[in-house]
């Protein structure tokens, strides 16, 4: 299942920076607007203790952690959905990510440009915001005369469902609303993943904040800006500080947690930004072992069983049986599988079952 979020944000707020340390890819990063132009595309591991814990115990051959995909593009600016700065480029390159991550400077510092004079968490957001929803009236509006006619012929029912929702949305989004900000029914969700909509997709806003922050930012006025902002839409926020992770991803393994350590962090903030991410989309994780292998899947929420089974392949969902199942705290508590058999923890799973987060599967099927 490739997932993949888009990283946004207005020029010299810490993108390129947070995204190379996401992907020790070193993209460039520089201090004046436009230094990406073309997009920059990672692929990230999600960290997952369960599947470290497991290795141990399993001693495989292969170990795969569930990946996600990041891509950093140009920094936004007002007039993007006119085709101002890279606009047009720029909003091309996030349509067909999955979800968004919006990151806002939280910092003062005179020796890094702003590209609007100050520093105004508030003012950013919503130029950000209103950008993505221009641009996604200029689809609405080209699609709605295509289709008008033979929905006020009532003839079409499918035309008559599509105009309609597009009418809602229009309203929304001239309230400088996000679509994500309504109620819609799982068809009408579908109808919307035909247009790939900016603000359909869910947002999670990192506030980058400086170093002598990271630890304690309960006094940052400008964090506070954001997850009030945040919190009327329903979205995430995640706190971290570019340069401390940038900083950190140049380290050795064995160093990292004593600069954490010293910075008296607990963990990087790129783990809850991965995981964050991962949330925000409704995702979760089954898990596969063996002496061969040892991997974490990814599925959506409320997946059954042979739609995981789908997920390793698709000859395993057309003849699915059922599904040997035990859950991950039930099999660490037992120690080992012969020990959970023994107590009755190993399950057999029909078609019907809804997998759960950290569901170790083994699937039965016949071709």
């Amino acid at each position: 299942m490739g997932l993949t979020a888009g990283i946004i944000g207005l020029p010299n707020v810490g993108k390129s920076t947070l995204f190379n340390a996401l992907t020790k890819s070193n993209a460039f990063a520089a201090n004046f607007p436009f230094a990406t132009i073309d997009p920059n595309i990672g692929v990230v591991e999600v960290p997952d203790a369960r599947v470290d814990t497991l290795v141990k115990m399993y001693n495989p051959k292969k170990t795969i952690y569930t990946t996600f995909e990041f891509t950093d593009v140009a920094g936004l600016v007002r007039g993007a959905s006119k085709g101002e700065g890279l606009g047009n480029q720029f909003l091309s390159y996030i349509r067909n990510c999955d979800a968004i991550c919006q990151v806002v400077r939280c910092f003062d510092d005179d020796n890094i440009i702003h590209v609007e004079g100050n520093i105004n968490p508030i003012r950013d957001v919503e130029t950000i915001a209103l950008e993505l929803i221009f641009a996604d009236m200029e689809t609405v509006e080209k699609r709605i005369p295509k289709i008008e006619k033979r929905a006020q012929m009532k003839t079409d029912k499918d035309a008559v469902e599509e105009y309609d929702l597009l009418i809602q949305i229009l309203t929304t989004l001239k309230k400088s609303l996000p679509i994500r900000s309504m109620n819609v029914s799982d068809k009408e969700t579908k109808w919307l993943r035909n247009f790939n909509f900016l603000t359909a997709k869910p947002m999670l806003y990192v506030c980058n904040v400086s170093d002598q922050e990271l630890t304690d930012y309960s006094h940052n006025t400008y964090v506070k800006q954001v997850m009030e902002i945040a919190s009327s839409e329903g979205s995430k926020v995640c706190v971290i500080s570019a340069k401390i992770e940038s900083e950190l991803s140049q380290l050795p393994d064995s160093e990292k947690a004593i600069f954490l350590e010293d910075l008296g962090v607990k963990q990087p903030g790129l783990i809850d930004l991965i995981q964050k991410s991962y949330e925000m989309l409704h995702l979760q994780t089954f898990l596969t072992v063996g002496k061969d292998e040892v991997r974490a899947w990814t599925f959506k929420k409320g997946a059954k069983a042979p739609e995981c089974a789908g997920v390793v392949h698709t000859d395993f969902e057309k003849g699915f049986i059922r599904a040997e199942t035990i859950s991950y705290d039930d099999l660490i508590a037992c120690g080992s599988e012969v020990k959970a058999k023994e107590l009755g923890k190993i399950r057999l799973e029909g078609k019907d079952y809804i997998a759960q987060d950290g569901d170790i599967f083994h699937f039965r099927f016949n071709l």
